[in-house]
């Protein structure tokens, strides 16, 4: 067997791997879609926002680990962001967007409680002790919810654990 026709057969079972794989649901494509052009729209506003030049952010990031720790984050970074900054629009789909996805978990997770602490540990817990710098912390947790956008956005897959 030649390389090429061992490069063919291998494409040939990824591809048919995927096709054989658990098909979505309509519902779930819907979903995601939805999750997704809300999450890019605001993503675009994010970037428009003056941020301190040289602002980075620092360690640790946030654990993506399903749409427990999305809702939850989102929930979290979304009160951290003072009305003083001028953001309502971002804070308005902010706001609808967890709730969008707080919704689809309550259908598709229950009503279990999520374990909070490994998606509240790190960055949005160091933040929340440091409310009193309000425009400081209001601006990275606005860096910081684009982050968690961005790296949603990659893997949309996290969507599909609770």
């Amino acid at each position: 067997m030649d390389c090429i026709t061992l490069a063919i057969l291998v494409s040939v079972s990824q591809v048919w791997g995927a096709v054989t794989a658990a098909p979505m649901s309509v519902e779930v494509i819907r979903m995601k879609a939805t999750v997704e052009g809300k999450s890019k729209q605001l993503v675009a506003r994010l970037n428009k926002i003056q941020v301190p030049p040289g602002m980075t952010l620092t360690p640790p990031a946030d654990r993506l680990d399903g749409l427990s720790s999305v809702v939850t984050l989102l929930d979290g970074y979304d009160k951290l962001i003072s009305d003083s900054l001028n953001v309502s629009q971002v804070k308005a789909e902010i706001s609808w967007l967890k709730s969008y996805l707080g919704q689809w978990k309550k259908g598709r997770c229950g009503e279990a409680k999520a374990n909070r602490t490994s998606a509240t540990g790190g960055a949005l817990q160091r933040l929340q002790s440091q409310r009193s710098f309000v425009l400081t912390v209001g601006i990275e947790a606005l860096v910081r919810v684009k982050d968690i956008l961005t790296r949603m956005l990659q893997n949309m897959e996290h969507l599909d654990k609770c």
